[in-house]
């Protein structure tokens, strides 16, 4: 599968989908940080720095892209739309140009209030099937929460069924078994909470399961003599207010708190190419 990786940021998406056997096609990030690293890391591969203008690729299998998270994270003004930051349009311009067979969006999961509603309507008014999923960074054992909401839509084609594919999708994420380094219980592959009515699950609710994912990851440490010790972060890691000799340090910082977990991107790229080749 050929991706467009919009909003690309450091690479998380690319990185993610390669390890599940894609290959990108081109980037787009407006960050000159990000598309430094996207070039070194990425060499040879096409890197367009507006979402406005990205021209007509051609041939995209998958189009994926965590449109800007401001205008809907609790950490600003929450003005959704009104947000002059709001691009899922300009994303979804992209997607009616290129005419992907799958698309994959991340973002917080103020986005389930302020505008999942729109973006969902968009895709299926270009007749994509869709399936959302909150999924939490704990999910693929990393020591924070991190919850993201993820779009993933499929377009009807060759007259197979959309809903079939994405049904399949989702059970096929369900049902991924687990790795035997795993220390708590994920709800199968990595916490994935299948279908659309899981996303509006109350903050309570998760709240409750993270303090058991905690607990049993805990316990896990300590019945194996400590050997897996997790030391969890309340939001994000401790990076200290001074790192001599660190190059960059702001921009580092920035671009991985912008980034996706590729663990979990690579989790749905695998998903997505099982159920394709099932249905080829």
């Amino acid at each position: 599968m050929r991706v467009l990786d919009l909003f690309s940021g450091i690479g998380g998406f690319s990185l993610g989908l390669e390890r599940a056997g894609m290959t990108t096609a081109a980037f787009c990030e407006i960050d000159p940080y990000c598309r430094a690293v996207l070039k070194k890391h990425w060499p040879g591969v096409p890197i367009y720095d507006d979402v406005r203008t990205v021209p007509r690729i051609g041939g995209i299998d998958l189009i994926c892209g965590g449109f800007p998270c401001q205008p809907f994270s609790v950490a600003g003004k929450q003005r959704g739309k009104d947000d002059d930051r709001h691009l899922w349009p300009k994303m979804f311009e992209v997607i009616q140009r290129e005419r992907p067979t799958w698309v994959i969006g991340e973002n917080v999961t103020g986005l389930v209030k302020l505008g999942l509603d729109s973006v969902l309507a968009d895709l299926e008014s270009e007749n994509y099937s869709c399936r959302t999923f909150i999924i939490p960074a704990v999910s693929v054992n990393a020591p924070h929460r991190r919850d993201r909401l993820w779009i993933v839509a499929y377009a009807q084609r060759d007259g197979l069924a959309a809903e079939s594919i994405t049904g399949g999708f989702a059970e096929t994420t369900r049902h991924e078994p687990q790795g035997q380094n795993d220390s708590f219980d994920t709800e199968g592959a990595g916490g994935l909470s299948t279908a659309s009515e899981n996303v509006a699950d109350t903050n309570g609710q998760r709240g409750r399961l993270w303090e058991t994912r905690r607990e049993n990851a805990e316990n896990a440490g300590e019945s194996s003599g400590g050997s897996r010790r997790f030391d969890w972060w309340d939001a994000e890691p401790s990076v200290g207010r001074v790192a001599h000799g660190v190059p960059r340090r702001v921009d580092r910082i920035k671009s991985l708190g912008n980034a996706v977990v590729p663990q979990i991107v690579e989790k749905i790229g695998k998903a997505i190419m099982e159920v394709s080749n099932g249905h080829c």
